[in-house]
């Protein structure tokens, strides 16, 4: 094999690296989608009126066992963060059945707000999101400070969370 073959493979390669790393994170976004989603309750919630606070959204799906298994976490964040005014939604994957995820809710008894994404878009909005669970943690201002992959680490997060709760408060 000659150097210029060799070129080519590598830039083959890097391509090939590159084209899925966009598709499995997705295209990393760093602010919030201004997107409205609809609860299993019938509230409709627009992210853009949840500035001032921060706000964690994670995606999910009832067949996820990374899912299921972060539901104490967000269970535990939800009792000890929801008066100090974080904001929480779940979305359920465009592909998830909605009487599965009715079923999961009252099942499992989530107190946050779950939300469904029928078309998927806001999957597509948060940067095409595939995988779940995929958790986005928003600053107050709007901007994403944390995208996770996979089962979020709970103190990693608390602390995450208390810093932003300072910060919205203006507290240091």
């Amino acid at each position: 094999m000659n150097l210029k073959n060799s070129n080519a493979y590598t830039f083959i390669l890097l391509l090939a690296v590159f084209a899925g790393f966009l598709y499995f994170n997705g295209g990393a976004i760093n602010q919030a989608p201004n997107i409205a989603v609809n609860t299993l309750t019938g509230e409709k919630i627009s992210l853009h009126t949840l500035k001032g606070k921060p706000t964690l959204v994670t995606f999910w799906a009832t067949d996820c066992p990374g899912c299921i298994k972060e539901i104490p976490h967000l269970k535990a964040l939800h009792a000890d963060y929801d008066a100090k005014g974080l904001n929480m939604i779940a979305i359920a994957m465009y592909y998830d059945r909605p009487d599965h995820v009715i079923a999961m809710t009252k099942d499992k008894q989530l107190p946050y707000k779950v939300a469904l994404d029928p078309l998927g878009d806001a999957a597509k909005a948060f940067g095409n999101v595939r995988l779940t669970p995929t958790t986005f943690l928003i600053a107050p201002d709007g901007s994403i400070v944390l995208q996770k992959m996979g089962v979020f680490d709970e103190k990693d997060m608390r602390h995450r969370i208390d810093a932003l709760l300072e910060e919205s408060l203006g507290t240091s």
